[in-house]
């Protein structure tokens, strides 16, 4: 049996839609389940070796689906279809992807921790802590009044003003580097988060090591001017302002509580995070 997951809320209410075309390209019998409400732990469990989860969703849909699952031996084959708005995922995957479905096994089996407020959980590509976990905040603020959300603009807009720079000590497997004025500080598994910004263009998904990228000690009008090199990832070229740091524990530490954001999900008045491999 083909089991489609999928989310009715992804990609603005047409979750259902993917899963439908999803079902349409299979030759094989297959059943349709929202993961609205779903025990997806027990379900998954309970699945036969020859059975197929098709997964349909953007990256908040996979992150749910790995968390859930994590600690459990995969009884059968997973896959990813394409579908959802922010998919940076599969944008560092793209060109092992087949037929728009990419077999998810082994990009789920050996996930990264993040420990932030003294909780620990799995996180699929990778955390904003600064101007990129403000831009998620208000990002939410905007969706609860029903508007839609930029984050280019809201980045240039909180750059300008309502972004207060902090400084951090990022401790790499046991080493401490400290860093003033700091725009952003993540930490990443993958090199895509925020919609499409190459923030780690050298990190490798199925390493065993983990990249920090910080943007630091630039002025606005230098970061304004930098900033949209995020997207390819030529910011790294700014020896100056931005260091990339590759480890197996990293933490990250500011002087002030800053939002954060972890595959997407804010989490607010963070002083620091720990991620490991």
């Amino acid at each position: 049996m083909i089991y489609i997951l999928y989310n009715p809320l992804a990609s603005s209410g047409k979750g259902e839609s993917f899963a439908l075309d999803a079902k349409n390209k299979q030759t094989e019998k297959c059943e349709l389940r929202s993961v609205i409400d779903m025990d997806m732990k027990s379900f998954v469990s309970q699945c036969a070796k020859d059975d197929t989860i098709i997964l349909c969703g953007g990256d908040g849909t996979l992150n749910r689906f790995a968390n859930d699952v994590y600690d459990i031996d995969y009884p059968c084959s997973i896959y990813l279809y394409k579908s959802g708005t922010g998919n940076d995922f599969l944008k560092d995957v793209e060109d092992k992807m087949q037929d728009n479905m990419l077999y998810l096994n082994d990009y789920i089996s050996n996930l990264p921790t993040v420990t932030v407020n003294g909780e620990t959980r799995r996180f699929v590509n990778g955390i904003g802590f600064g101007i990129d976990g403000m831009c998620c905040e208000v990002a939410d603020q905007l969706a609860a009044k029903g508007k839609k959300a930029d984050y280019t603009v809201i980045s240039i807009k909180l750059l300008i003003h309502g972004y207060k720079c902090p400084d951090a000590v990022v401790t790499v497997d046991g080493k401490k580097h400290e860093f003033k004025k700091v725009w952003l500080a993540s930490g990443m598994n993958g090199r895509y988060y925020g919609g499409g910004m190459m923030v780690t263009p050298t990190q490798q998904r199925l390493s065993d090591k983990l990249t920090s990228c910080i943007f630091y000690g630039s002025g606005k009008l230098k970061t304004l001017i930098v900033f949209p090199s995020l997207f390819k990832g030529e910011h790294i070229k700014q020896k100056k302002h931005v260091e990339l740091l590759t480890g197996k524990e990293i933490t990250v530490e500011f002087n002030i509580p800053t939002a954060m954001q972890i595959d997407g999900e804010t989490v607010l008045g963070v002083t620091s995070y720990t991620i490991r491999k």
